[in-house]
């Protein structure tokens, strides 16, 4: 860290090694904090796990997408707190801690890139890179009241990062103001395979409206009524339990590939809630993976029909603002399953998605998002901030 104090436990306690950026550029001035899953050159990458930490070597060269923002005069300040292994949607790190949710302290910051969102909603840093393969940078977003982008699948390279679920694994990042994330997203995202035009056709997911709570839904009127977006469907004709159960085979079949080999190779303790995801991985078959991909691909292919090329769906991220800290077992059981419902929809599709802050919910902060056709994730930021920023 390079930053002389770190109130909200965001980054790791890494000894502090400068990291050159450019003088001068499209992002001079702002501050860049990184999640622990990508290189950096000088430093280690220890994914929130111990054991990884411990056989993780300095890196030598820096990962690209962390890269082009240095080079664009971003600077660098630390490497941020994730959930162990990026496998989780909590930011709650059994090993390092829970970075605190500056704008609700008594509840979570959500997960896994905890640590980004939380350096960013203090003030520590101006842009936050995480990763967010079923939620881990939308979720954070909302319940830490910031803006946050989850990318077009394949948008940003992931070279020098660690694999979770490839089909699914994006590079997003944070900022705490529109017109920040645009300028972080200008210089990641390269210019746009299917820009949006000044005025889409705005959907709503009736479907995905209606797993709001009143008051939740309240803040959702209250933003996009006004807009009189149309009324869809988006989950499939089996319903939202087929396209969920759809995602967490994928994911986890995914992560069976990808992340068991070390945990076997190391034989490492499985904290709580890891240890069941990995039994659930353990269980997939080949079977198991083709039924999904059988559910995602025509999916994919009806949300591609819907949005077109000037559609946008006025989505809920989540379906409530982040719960507190000292919850029951019964709300830690049952809220990623719900989050998880909402958030998987674009990420089946491999569809950018905004979010952005849109107000309170039992006294934390509840975010709204777009959800754009693929390729269109600039101009579905300006879109977002045009409408729904703060001058």
């Amino acid at each position: 860290m390079l930053l002389p104090d770190d109130p909200v436990h965001a980054f790791m306690p890494y000894p502090p090694v400068p990291v050159d950026s450019a003088a001068d550029g499209p992002l001079s001035g702002l501050r860049l904090a990184v999640k622990d899953l990508f290189a950096v050159k000088g430093y280690r990458t220890g994914c929130g796990c111990p054991t990884k930490l411990a056989m993780a070597d300095v890196e030598e060269r820096t990962a690209p997408a962390i890269q082009a923002l240095l080079d664009a005069g971003a600077r660098f300040v630390g490497k941020t707190q994730t959930d162990e292994l990026a496998w989780s949607l909590y930011g709650m790190n059994v090993h390092f801690g829970t970075p605190v949710n500056s704008k609700a302290p008594d509840r979570i910051p959500g997960g896994s890139s905890s640590g980004s969102a939380a350096a960013v909603a203090a003030g520590l840093a101006d842009i936050g890179v995480g990763t967010d393969t079923g939620g881990s940078v939308r979720a954070p977003a909302s319940f830490c009241g910031l803006w946050g982008l989850r990318p077009t699948h394949g948008r940003i390279p992931l070279d020098g990062c660690m694999e979770l679920a490839s089909s699914l694994d994006t590079c997003g990042f944070f900022a705490r103001d529109a017109s920040v994330l645009a300028a972080a997203g200008d210089v990641l995202l390269g210019e746009d395979s299917a820009p949006l035009p000044e005025s889409p056709r705005w959907l709503m997911p009736a479907d995905m409206v209606e797993r709001l709570a009143a008051e939740q839904r309240a803040v959702y009127e209250a933003h996009f009524s006004d807009l009189g977006p149309r009324p869809v469907a988006v989950y499939p004709g089996e319903g939202v339990e087929a396209l969920y159960d759809a995602f967490r085979i994928v994911q986890s079949c995914d992560a069976k590939r990808a992340v068991l080999p070390f945990i076997d190779a190391t034989n490492m303790p499985l904290a709580a809630g890891l240890d069941e995801r990995v039994a659930f991985a353990r269980r997939m078959t080949e079977a198991d993976e083709a039924a999904a991909n059988a559910v995602r691909a025509p999916f994919a292919a009806a949300m591609d029909r819907l949005l077109g090329t000037d559609g946008v769906l006025l989505a809920p991220v989540v379906h409530d603002a982040p719960f507190r800290l000292d919850a029951g077992r019964a709300v830690f059981d049952g809220f990623r399953h719900a989050a998880m419902q909402l958030l998987c929809v674009a990420g089946m599709a491999k569809l950018p998605q905004v979010v952005f802050p849109a107000g309170d919910v039992d006294g934390a902060p509840f975010g709204l998002s777009l959800i754009g056709p693929r390729g269109s994730d600039r101009s579905l930021i300006a879109l977002a901030a045009r409408m729904f920023g703060r001058p």
